[in-house]
């Protein structure tokens, strides 16, 4: 590979959407595109979408801890190497499934884990702050939003 050239001219991205990310094999994953040349990586994480095929809601808590883990591979990897994280949100699983999630009752689930991203984990205080946001007194994460 670093003699094709390749890794100049493209940044790969490692997705995973899990709530337990194996972080350990992720951070290898990143040290062993490093070793082939990539200056630069992309994580694939997800708001939506990607806990089941015809999943009418959004579990808030799963996407969040997506996130989490996202972020400890970032911390445990070198500085300089995560370009960015595409925070993703699946509508269908192919297109002959019906859609799932639909982004209205997603909304919550985007403004934590964006929340999360930016401060760099989830506290009381990002809690608070997406409530305000939102305009809703009581975010729910580990049950189905009502």
């Amino acid at each position: 590979l670093p003699e094709s050239g390749v890794p100049q001219l493209v940044q790969p991205m490692i997705w995973d959407y899990a709530a337990d990310l194996d972080v350990e094999s992720k951070v290898q994953l990143v040290e062993k595109y490093r070793r082939c040349g990539f200056s630069k990586v992309w994580f694939a994480s997800a708001f939506k979408g990607a806990t089941g095929v015809n999943q009418s809601l959004t579990l808030i808590g799963h996407h969040l801890k997506n996130q989490l883990e996202w972020l400890e591979v970032s911390s445990r990897s070198p500085p300089d190497v995560l370009e960015g994280i595409a925070l993703t949100g699946w509508q269908r699983y192919d297109h002959f499934s019906v859609l799932c999630e639909l982004l209205p009752v997603a909304i919550p689930s985007l403004a934590v884990c964006l929340q999360a991203l930016k401060n760099g984990g989830y506290s009381e205080k990002v809690k608070e702050n997406v409530e305000k946001l939102l305009g809703m007194p009581n975010l729910e994460i580990d049950t189905f939003m009502r």
